[in-house]
């Protein structure tokens, strides 16, 4: 492959350094390594491409269409927001767009490590220009109307000259000061802080590896495939058999590097994150401090940070603190970032059991109706026995029916999926396993018994994925029990795990692993859970529409299909004709439930801001913006407290959790579910 006149170019990269500094760069460029791929990268490539290849669900060829793709997302990973290449770097490759196909299977990877090598050389230029606009005697100016900061960069042009990168750092550290002056900061410190964060940015470009290029290289592949297949460095690999054997301490959280920012891709239910009740799915991390009280260090800046090393910063020993500073997912990039406390802790299996409650319904004409509700967080090994002993406790408090809680439930063991699904009917398929070759295997409960023949409810949201789609499908298909809330995630794909390394290797370094998809799930009607996920039959607001959430979001995400109905017989439990009044009474209520009123309020502010690309520079319009949501949050926790009959409060931290902490959707889950048991004289009345 002739990559010399790539790489003779990159070479020839001139890095502009200004000449005076408030804040000086501890670097300079020629610190930068000189990236060459290892002796184990070529054999790890062609490996990888040998699964991928032979192996995935899709049977997809790694031809010239594929390589395009590997090229163009290979450079949207090295440079997502369009901030620090020019449109002449990408230009200077693009006679090799089909060449990242033979490169993957020959593993002679030189051209991608010569782009990624000027990766570093821009990065480090933008970094120390970034350093010469901080001035400890010259505040900026934050008073401009219509000043703004593009953080979603996705849909730009690349820059033609330096000219318009200046333009564009000059907003960028604009915003950083900005954000630091509203949560408090005096100019100098805004000055030192930022210039500590650029430093470690320089810092960090000097530590590269050659397993940083190797690692970008390999998932521009992966995620050109398909969203869910991956490589995992030798690092990461042990982080994934930790994190399956729960040994880690730390906050219970899985990271995942998304471009430049660390994404919590999940929490682990009743873990140390999840516990805070301000973290969710989607948040990106963007500094980590140390400690609290006297002990507190001062944010470290991970934006741009290798997941390995962000990874160490986030975990230790139980009992300590870490500060997260999060933009919520919300928010876009362009918030004003939260900071969230974690008490770090070992991640227990009882943390992350179902849990039972009753629930006793407290005005209306269900007044003193009992309901029980289990949540599920996750369907982990022996849940199905545990689910048992609680519905036995339920029972002996004498509900009217029983919820089962799948908000959030992002999946776990499929025999679990399997196993809840025959406590409820006595004996059929629950699942279809399609390998894409035309083979099926169904899988059934056998035992011929149903643990549990009462009313039953599925609770389920945008964020259950995997297995509690399975449940709820099987159950929405056996007209079993009746679900409520939002579509689910729509992911219907089935991963393998499978490590590089064989037994006769005798690399220096060793090889890590990739997770490909071999298989899909489908559900007994014979439709695939993938993309489409479950539709609730009855349909609780949401903010979003189905194909702006989950897996019909994710880019190369298999397509839903449908293969041959399995052989089963609904237990006739649901009835569709009913399903409409019990939507017409839940729409009646909540259009008149103060809380509700306040969830439409937030789904539609969230509506007209959802596709904005940019945040104000004004640091009066940001500060009115944080106000008026401040301002909102006590309004209503202090109207709970007025409908409670207690006394307002002037700040929400003396407010007390039963105000603070509120599900207004469970609370209208128990009013459909007994709607649903009081059917026959509810139609009548209809």
């Amino acid at each position: 492959m002739k990559h010399l006149a790539v790489k003779s170019y990159l070479l020839a990269l001139a890095v502009a350094v200004p000449a005076a500094y408030a804040i000086p760069p501890k670097h300079s460029v020629d610190e930068l390594p000189e990236l060459e791929q290892e002796s184990q990268h070529d054999t790890a490539s062609e490996r990888i491409t040998s699964y991928f290849t032979r192996y995935h669900f899709s049977g997809m060829t790694l031809d010239n269409e594929l390589s395009e793709q590997i090229y163009d997302r290979y450079f949207e990973m090295i440079d997502y927001s369009k901030m620090f290449l020019l449109k002449e770097d990408v230009e200077s490759a693009s006679e090799y767009q089909h060449l990242f196909d033979d490169m993957l299977k020959s593993g002679d990877l030189d051209v991608a490590y010569d782009i990624y090598q000027s990766s570093l050389k821009r990065r480090f230029d933008r970094y120390t220009y970034a350093l010469s606009l901080l001035d400890d005697e010259k505040p900026m100016d934050f008073s401009a109307q219509g000043d703004k900061y593009y953080y979603d960069r996705e849909d730009a042009e690349w820059a033609k000259t330096e000219e318009e990168l200046d333009e564009l750092w000059q907003s960028r550290v604009k915003y950083d000061a900005l954000n630091l002056k509203l949560a408090g900061k005096e100019w100098p410190e805004i000055v030192e802080t930022l210039g500590k964060r650029y430093n470690s940015a320089l810092n960090r470009l000097t530590k590269s590896k050659s397993e940083d290029v190797f690692q970008t290289l390999m998932n521009a592949f992966a995620r050109s495939v398909e969203p869910h297949t991956s490589y995992l460095s030798p690092s990461n690999s042990e982080r994934f058999k930790q994190n399956m054997n729960l040994e880690l301490e730390g906050i219970g959280a899985v990271l995942q590097s998304e471009y430049d920012y660390t994404v919590i891709r999940s929490l682990v239910p009743g873990g140390p994150a999840d516990k805070t009740g301000k973290l969710s799915p989607e948040d990106k991390i963007i500094a980590v401090g140390q400690g609290e009280g006297e002990d507190k260090e001062e944010f470290v800046d991970i934006i741009g940070m290798r997941l390995d090393d962000v990874v160490e910063l986030i975990k230790g020993p139980k009992g300590t603190t870490v500060r997260l500073q999060v933009l919520k997912s919300s928010q876009g990039a362009g918030g004003t970032p939260s900071v969230v406390k974690v008490t770090r802790d070992k991640v227990k299996l009882e943390d992350r059991a179902a849990k039972a409650e009753v629930k006793t319904i407290e005005e209306g004409v269900y007044e003193g109706q009992k309901m029980g509700v289990i949540e599920i967080p996750g369907f982990y090994n022996n849940l199905t026995a545990d689910v048992q002993k609680l519905i036995k406790e339920l029972q002996s408090e004498n509900v009217e029916g029983l919820i089962i809680d799948l908000r959030g439930n992002g999946g776990g063991a499929l025999t679990e999926a399997i196993g809840l699904t025959g406590l409820f009917i006595d004996k059929g398929p629950v699942v279809q396993v399609s390998d894409g070759r035309g083979r099926v295997d169904v899988s059934e409960d056998k035992d011929g018994k149903v643990f549990y023949s009462g009313p039953l409810f599925v609770m389920v949201d945008r964020y259950s994925a995997s297995a509690s789609e399975i449940f709820a499908a099987a159950m929405q298909d056996y007209e079993r029990a009746l679900i409520l809330g939002e579509n689910t995630f729509g992911k219907g794909t089935v991963q393998q795990h499978r490590g590089l390394a064989r037994r006769f290797d005798f690399f220096d370094e060793p090889l890590g692993s990739v997770q490909y998809t071999i298989a899909k799930f489908y559900r007994i009607d014979g439709g695939s859970t993938q993309l489409k996920g479950v539709q609730p039959d009855i349909v609780f607001p949401s903010y979003v529409e189905p194909s702006e959430w989950g897996e019909s979001k994710e880019d190369n995400a298999l397509p839903w299909d449908k293969i041959k109905k399995a052989d089963f017989k609904p237990v006739n439990r649901v009835d569709d004709s009913e399903i409409e009044v019990l939507q017409t009474r839940l729409n009646k209520r909540i259009e008149k439930a103060p809380e509700f009123e306040f969830i439409f309020e937030d789904i539609e502010r969230y509506r007209l801001e959802k596709d904005k690309t940019w945040v104000s520079l004004n640091s009066e319009e940001r500060k009115k913006k944080e106000d008026e949501q401040k301002a909102r949050q006590l309004e209503r926790v202090n109207a709970r407290l007025k409908r409670a009959g207690m006394e307002p409060v002037e700040d929400i931290e003396d407010a007390p959790e039963e105000v603070t902490e509120v599900d207004p959707y469970l609370d209208q889950a128990l009013l459909v579910a007994m709607d649903f048991i009081n059917g026959e004289e509810l139609a009548a009345n209809n």
